[in-house]
């Protein structure tokens, strides 16, 4: 049973949690489909050393929808007024599938506000039969009839279908509104090349995290990244794949550490 956290809404109708204190401020963007229940191991353990601000993006979980064409720039809008809206200034950005696409962007367009930036299981540059895959999906999703529990089996593991990571996914894409879920899709499936040149000029330390069987942010694209990156670094979690936050919350946790305690930009 879905655990609802507590957040709180901005004037523009953006959920969001704000957990924890400490000098330094990490915030996490969610992907496709899910809310800020699928940070809960992150938002837990970070609390202890860190203040922590999770999001809902737009139509999902309890933030209004994002109101504009669904494109990738607008989601970064969307998240750079956020930041101004909860006044925050030079924080550390994680984001997680869709939630990387965003972080890369607010990197790419709004470097001052980024003091470090990480991204787990993000997308970059697609091959050609790739992008007609997911652009394939998004245009399903976007007409209403889509199976919601596809996404499951790209995701997951046969041997992780009875964890409680599974089951809580599961949930979130059975609830997730079906406008909202469409909208962000499209974002996703058409974004992966937009923000995809601004590696080498990002110069606050980067990191980028995927499991090892993620065949959609594949470790070859976290490697590509990172040595684009001047303090880019990749990390491959072996034996997972899309939901590695979840199905290795541990390890996951101790690489953020590891992030958020290095220096700032070079």
């Amino acid at each position: 049973m879905l655990q609802t956290l507590q957040r709180s809404r901005t004037p523009s109708g953006a959920a969001f949690l704000d957990r924890g204190r400490g000098d330094e401020t990490v915030v996490l963007i969610h992907g496709v489909g899910m809310r800020i229940e699928a940070w809960a191991p992150q938002i837990e353990r970070l609390a202890e050393d860190f203040r922590v601000v999770a999001v809902d993006l737009p139509g999902h979980g309890f933030s209004a929808p994002l109101g504009a064409e669904p494109l990738l720039q607008n989601f970064v809008e969307w998240f750079d007024h956020l930041l101004d809206e909860l006044g925050l200034e030079a924080v550390n950005v994680a984001g997680h599938s869709m939630g990387a696409l965003v972080a890369t962007g607010i990197v790419a367009t709004a470097p001052e506000k980024v003091r470090r930036v990480a991204l787990l299981n993000g997308v970059h540059r697609r091959s050609d039969a790739a992008r007609a895959a997911v652009e394939a999906r998004a245009d399903e999703i976007m007409t209403g009839n889509f199976d919601r529990e596809a996404p499951l089996a790209r995701w997951f593991s046969e041997a992780e279908k009875n964890t409680e990571a599974y089951a809580l996914v599961h949930e979130l894409l059975g609830t997730v509104d079906a406008d909202g879920y469409a909208a962000a899709y499209r974002a996703f499936a058409t974004g992966d090349a937009v923000y995809s040149d601004c590696w080498p000029t990002v110069r606050c330390p980067a990191l980028f995290l995927t499991g090892d069987g993620d065949l959609n942010s594949t470790p070859a694209m976290a490697r590509d990244m990172a040595a684009a990156t001047p303090q880019g670094r990749a990390l491959v979690m072996e034996g997972h794949r899309h939901m590695v936050n979840l199905t290795a919350p541990d390890a996951v946790n101790e690489a953020l550490h590891a992030w958020l305690n290095q220096g700032d930009a070079a």
